[in-house]
């Protein structure tokens, strides 16, 4: 059970029912995680903000996906790899073979592979990045942009996967288990 209330949307007033409608519209659904952050309509507004404007970045939505599952596995959330691994099947519709290796930081792609180890490094690393982990991407071919943004997923993840994992937010998508608690 979630350790803050789940403000309903149908139910909620204020900033709370505005970030509610922006969270609907914004990302197509009202998940639980938005209705767990409506309890701080600031929390939630910048998380939205981050999403949309991401969203419209250079980045492929593949990629942003297996970012999400990258980190959030990292991270042992389970409410983001449940998500995004229900996105990733149904919406961007990765692969299965791509869905286990994103968790594991790696994709068949060679550009993605390299993102997704740069993604690792900051998660793993707390933000520095060895040389030879941002070289690689720069021989990958990422960008300058593309790099920024990579970051810029990093962070919106793990913010994500803080929030559900300090407030043990409900999963409400088909249950996924970090690989670390499914080996023990």
């Amino acid at each position: 059970m979630s350790r803050v209330p789940l403000i309903d949307p149908a139910t909620a007033t204020g900033a709370a029912a505005e970030q509610l409608a922006a969270a609907q519209r914004t990302m197509g659904v009202t998940p639980n995680m938005a209705k767990a952050m409506a309890n701080s309509p600031a929390a939630l507004k910048g998380f939205l903000g981050l999403f949309g404007a991401l969203k419209q970045g250079v980045l492929s939505a593949a990629l942003q996906e297996r970012i999400a599952l990258a980190v959030a596995e990292a991270n042992g959330c389970s409410y983001c790899l449940s998500a995004h691994t229900m996105v990733s099947r149904n919406v961007v519709e990765l692969p299965e073979e791509e869905i286990e290796a994103a968790r594991r930081g790696h994709s068949a792609e060679p550009k993605a592979d390299a993102a997704l180890s740069l993604a690792l490094a900051i998660t793993h690393n707390r933000g520095p990045v060895e040389k030879e982990a941002f070289d690689a991407a720069r021989k990958a071919g990422l960008s300058d942009e593309e790099i920024v943004e990579v970051i810029a997923n990093v962070a919106r993840n793990i913010f994500t996967n803080y929030v559900n994992e300090a407030l043990e937010v409900d999963v409400e998508w088909p249950l996924v288990t970090p690989f670390a608690r499914t080996s023990a």
